[in-house]
């Protein structure tokens, strides 16, 4: 899944993080013909389950089932996002290769001090990405917005998606990385990931969605005013 332009570009600190917080406007986006992609930082080497290799099928096989457009892992050192100019260098490489409209990152507070990182060096890169004689070997590219969608926590949440009708596809996918979320077995050892973690986050995401009367909803947070055109727009 390579040599593509994308409408959205979600980056992660690891496979798993991006689905976690919004499979489910991932799912519903693809369904309505938006073009999305996702960027891992890194391979998870430092996950306490799981290998390297078996992430990478898990998060394939989460890419089909969320008809992802592309996917791609930077390969940055786990536990050793630094801010570097040289990491935030490849993600704008990745942002001016793909060319999204649209870029997500983790929400700048969280318990993972990966995922507070990854929100940085993001944040970093889509400003860096419009400058024209940064990098200029590569055209410059602007992002329209970025949004931060939430991975264990869910503070001061600024907008909210409808995912009732595509929660199906982010169960699925969150299920595919069976070496993260499964119960505790012989070859494992537990973290908080392996005690019902996505059953929380479903709870999480249905108390989001009782606020509108929905289902499910995912919600996110903006650091730039959100721009409308009109208030009390129609809703799908």
């Amino acid at each position: 899944m390579n040599n593509v332009t994308v409408d959205i570009l979600a980056f992660g600190a690891h496979p798993d993080d991006v689905e976690i917080g919004m499979g489910g406007t991932i799912a519903k986006h693809v369904e309505h013909g938006y073009r999305v992609a996702i960027c891992d930082l890194t391979r998870a080497e430092m996950s306490s389950n799981g290998t390297v290799e078996t992430r990478g099928q898990e998060a394939a096989a989460a890419s089909a089932v969320l008809g992802l457009s592309a996917r791609s892992c930077l390969g940055l050192p786990d536990r050793g996002l630094t801010g570097s100019a040289e990491q935030i260098a490849a993600i704008v490489r990745e942002i001016r290769t793909l060319r999204p409209r649209i870029v997500f990152a983790p929400y700048w507070v969280d318990r993972h001090p990966d995922h507070i990182a990854c929100s940085h060096l993001v944040e970093e890169a889509v400003f860096n990405a419009k400058l024209r004689n940064y990098m200029p070997e590569l055209p410059a590219a602007a992002v329209d917005q970025l949004y931060y969608y939430y991975i264990n926590d869910s503070n001061d949440v600024s907008l909210i998606v409808d995912v009732s009708n595509c929660y199906d596809k982010k169960r699925e996918a969150l299920r595919a990385y069976q070496s993260q979320f499964a119960p505790v077995g012989a070859d494992s050892v537990q973290t908080p990931l392996t005690d019902r973690y996505i059953e929380r986050v479903e709870a999480r995401d249905m108390l989001l969605g009782q606020t509108r009367q929905w289902s499910y909803a995912e919600g996110f947070a903006i650091k730039r005013p959100h721009p409308v055109a009109l208030f009390g727009e129609r809703q799908e």
